[in-house]
């Protein structure tokens, strides 16, 4: 499978979810004030090699799903069938007229897939028809009879097996087709009886799945078991002629322009080395040269949504971030409505996690003087604990 190649995400959510109790099926349940299917939602739509997500649902929840997900830019959700087989099937069936090369099927109720996960599912299917994520058993492993044990079974080839799983979509569609009727535990079953050479790969200890009431507990307390982490940027360009500059991703009107390599956005470069700060990935200039011809003129939209796909890539969330120019002129806060709702669009973040705002420097100083303009960034990330 080409590495190019369009990786679809399918999440399975038609189950009932009676054990979980709460009274609704346990994927619209909250956690940590967010539905469980939006937490696993978030797991592919953030993933940088994950092109679209889909998600199958149960016919009569479909104003629950609504609330759940919102304007997340899921694919059309499509409705399941009796059983989880029937519901995968028709969720690949959905995928036909514009058929990915691989698919990742997913349990609406495991919230915590690691990224690095994901990963490793997708890269074992350049080599392999799917590939299935699982933990070696670590505890001595009985058969029992009646009651009585019956006899200690070799552990060393059992796997605890997670998802997602995945697939050459075409030969899980086929396989799916061709099992129609059988009753078989999980898609790597399907695709076994279908002979397809399926991957095992490294799992993740985290990546639970809710199923009982007390799982909603460990799923909080799993939730808060997280570093935030701050980064910082500051940027400063010289005015020199035009008639208006860049800033926040938002073209300004102004008595002049601003020299730089790229377009010269001091709000976005400060705010790129915030995030790559936070991450401990360098600066912007080791992301980007400006002695690289490439990036002259270019848009710093790129630098930015780079980033933002590399803290994506290191597990994290970003959680908000805060842009102060210091400048005499322009004036920005006009401009900061805009500003901030192309902020949201790039960090994929709510408005309210995101502020704008201007000072200055009371004339003193090269921003006094009217020579150019400065901007400093914070950012704030959350990042899985490793210590």
């Amino acid at each position: 499978m080409p590495s190019s190649s369009e990786i679809v995400a399918l999440i399975v959510a038609a189950g009932r979810g009676v054990r979980a109790g709460g009274g609704i099926p346990k994927q619209y349940r909250t956690l940590m004030g967010r539905p469980l299917l939006a937490h696993t939602a978030d797991l592919f739509l953030k993933h940088p090699r994950v092109s679209r997500t889909l998600v199958v649902i149960h016919p009569d929840d479909r104003g629950l799903y609504e609330e759940a997900v919102g304007s997340k830019g899921l694919l059309p959700a499509v409705h399941g069938g009796e059983a989880r087989q029937d519901s995968v099937r028709l969720g690949l069936e959905a995928l036909a007229d514009r058929p990915p090369a691989a698919v990742l099927i997913h349990d609406a109720a495991r919230p915590f897939t690691a990224p690095d996960v994901i990963d490793r599912v997708i890269d074992a299917l350049q080599t392999h028809d799917g590939a299935i994520p699982g933990l070696a058993l670590s505890d001595t492993i009985k058969r029992s009879r009646n009651g009585v044990v019956a006899e200690t079974v070799p552990r060393e080839e059992l796997f605890r097996v997670q998802t997602p799983q995945g697939f050459r979509y075409q030969a899980i569609l086929a396989a799916h087709r061709a099992a129609s009727g059988k009753a078989l535990t999980d898609d790597a079953a399907v695709a076994e009886a279908a002979g397809l050479r399926i991957a095992m790969v490294a799992g993740h200890e985290g990546n639970m799945k809710v199923t009982e009431p007390e799982d909603f507990a460990r799923a909080e307390q799993q939730l808060r078991q997280f570093d935030f982490v701050t980064g910082q940027g500051f940027d400063v360009h010289a005015f020199e002629a035009g008639d208006h500059v860049w800033l926040c991703g938002v073209k300004v009107p102004h008595s002049h322009g601003l020299e730089g390599h790229s377009d010269a956005d001091a709000g976005l470069h400060a705010l790129t080395d915030a995030l790559l700060g936070a991450i401990g990935a360098g600066d912007i200039g080791v992301h980007f040269p400006p002695s690289d011809p490439q990036w002259k003129g270019v848009s710093s939209d790129r630098f930015l949504a780079h980033a933002a796909k590399l803290v994506t890539q290191a597990g994290g969330a970003i959680v908000s971030v805060d842009v102060t120019f210091i400048c005499e002129r322009p004036k920005i806060g006009p401009h900061r409505p805009a500003m901030i709702a192309r902020l949201a669009e790039i960090l994929g973040l709510p408005p309210a996690r995101i502020s704008v705002k201007a000072t200055t420097t009371e004339g003193l100083g090269f921003t006094g003087r009217r020579e150019g303009l400065a901007a400093q960034a914070i950012a704030t990330i959350r990042l899985p604990r490793t210590l």
